[in-house]
């Protein structure tokens, strides 16, 4: 079992940037994939990050590629998301995911441990 606890959200300017990091509980933290989900108010779970259990592969929904980076530091059990050039349109309460599989997914069934999530909020 997992238990992954998110922080770093808060309010910041468009343009601007945030990090988001995630801490992960267990003796087996890095044999799981783990990513990044968003929901914004009234709307559907939305993939955002993936990446592979070693950090070797990553993934980005089309929405945020070249300017979300995901990285994860194992030895620390923790998964971060570096957000640069932030709109306001990425305002949501975002979620660390954890997933133990062979591939990334972008499907929120898909993984199997979910964090608590943290407001990010951009003004225009």
């Amino acid at each position: 079992q997992v238990q992954l606890v998110e922080s770093g959200g808060g309010l910041v300017q468009a343009g601007g940037s945030l990090r988001l990091s995630c801490v992960g509980s267990g003796r087996t933290f890095s044999s799981y994939a783990m990513g990044w989900f968003r929901q914004a108010a009234g709307k559907e779970r939305e993939f955002v990050a993936h990446i592979s259990w070693s950090g070797g592969s990553t993934y980005y929904a089309d929405s945020v590629k070249g300017r979300f980076t995901i990285s994860r530091d194992n030895a620390k059990n923790m998964v971060y998301l570096q957000m640069n050039s932030l709109k306001p349109e990425d305002t949501a309460v975002y979620f660390c995911v954890a997933r133990s599989g062979t591939g990334w997914s972008p499907r929120p069934y898909e993984y199997d441990y979910w964090g608590q999530g943290t407001q990010v909020t951009v003004s225009s």
